[in-house]
């Protein structure tokens, strides 16, 4: 069993959590395991 882990701590806009969230699933990783994070509030 995986656990995947994204993260992003630009609030530009230069860094998202799709192409993470993507390559995350791809290696296996089931999206009740994928965790994701932000340092900064929408």
């Amino acid at each position: 069993m995986f656990i995947g882990y994204a993260r992003v701590s630009k609030s530009d806009g230069s860094q998202v959590l799709d192409s993470q969230k993507d390559a995350l699933i791809e290696s296996g990783v089931l999206e009740s395991r994928l965790y994701q994070d932000s340092l900064w509030k929408v």
